[in-house]
């Protein structure tokens, strides 16, 4: 990806409106997240989290307001090949292999040979895993195989729900290195989780929603 794309890279919400089943989780919420940034959304149960990060994903439209990434639309961007979504469930396909999700799941931006996906899955800890199927594996080798992508060339926009869960005390280390890895290479990481972050890049922030709960 080219220097050009990292400098100009930047995500912007403008007078964000989410109501869910009659109720209202925030309003005239704005923010603008440019490259090198590594947003922690943070509030309790029920405030809005995954459905902020949802929005800002194009996942979701907005009861009001709108999100652009690079000036754009970001629900006008096809299938999101512009962002690296990853959602609070591993996302898997446990009768497919580790490497044959990850082939289909590079599908969605761009496809990957089977080398740069075995190195992926050997720097989450799972190589000798390549063949295995996904449902025999355990929670936290499921949700390593879905962090392996975060290791292939891909969107420099990663949102990420709870991307911690299910991961041991290495795993946990190892990832918040690469998200501040990322960030530091121009990249942009938009995250929840209960997880007490030890590294905080230079890019940092946190936006706490409110403490309205369900």
């Amino acid at each position: 990806m080219g220097s050009h794309v990292l400098t100009t890279l930047h995500l912007a919400a403008d007078g964000l409106v989410c109501e869910r089943d009659g109720r209202l989780l925030f309003e005239d919420l704005s923010l603008r997240i440019e490259a090198g940034t590594l947003l922690q959304v943070s509030g309790p149960n029920g405030s809005g989290k995954t459905s902020l990060l949802r929005l800002l994903a194009g996942l979701m439209q907005p009861s009001a307001g709108r999100v652009t990434l690079n000036g754009e639309p970001v629900g006008a961007q096809k299938e999101q090949s512009s962002l690296l979504w990853i959602g609070h469930a591993a996302g898997i396909k446990g009768l497919l292999s580790a490497e044959e999700n990850l082939a289909w799941l590079c599908a969605l931006h761009q496809p990957s040979r089977r080398e740069p996906i075995w190195q992926a899955l050997a720097a989450v800890g799972l190589r000798g895993f390549e063949d295995v199927p996904c449902h025999t594996l355990s929670a936290g080798q499921q949700r390593r195989v879905a962090l392996a992508r975060l290791y292939l060339d891909g969107p420099a926009l990663w949102i990420l729900d709870e991307p911690f869960t299910a991961l041991d005390k290495a795993g946990v280390a190892q990832l918040e290195a690469h998200l501040a890895a990322h960030c530091a290479g121009g990249g942009i990481v938009i995250f929840t989780t209960h997880h007490q972050l030890s590294v905080k890049p230079a890019g940092y922030r946190e936006l706490e929603l409110g403490r309205k709960t369900a």
